[in-house]
């Protein structure tokens, strides 16, 4: 009998492929995938996408738009976890405290 949990992550790439293996894949506006970052943790690994700067006509920056979220990998267990999309280090804090 085979398990559908995925053997724990060593390395980033590991986790990337767990990300991948289990969500859809993130695009760009013109329909190309958008670049994917791992940020190892002592814990696990925060796997999220990078999106380009929104600017309106004039090429000023706009607020990016909201929603989407993070990806959490345990290093103990492969297991994944979402957390809301917030700045890098308030999703790691996040996943802290909900792991207790």
């Amino acid at each position: 009998m085979t398990s559908d949990r995925p053997a724990p992550p060593t390395t980033p790439e590991q986790a990337l492929d767990i990300v991948r293996s289990r969500f859809a894949e993130p695009r760009l506006p013109d329909g190309s995938p958008a670049e994917l970052r791992v940020e190892e943790l002592d814990i696990g690994y925060l796997v999220y996408a990078v999106f380009p700067p929104v600017t309106d006509a004039a090429g000023r920056p706009q607020p990016a738009p909201p929603g989407g979220s993070k990806i959490v990998v345990s290093k103990e267990t492969g297991e994944t976890v979402t957390v809301p999309n917030y700045p890098t280090q308030a999703a790691i804090d996040l996943y802290r405290r909900q792991q207790g």
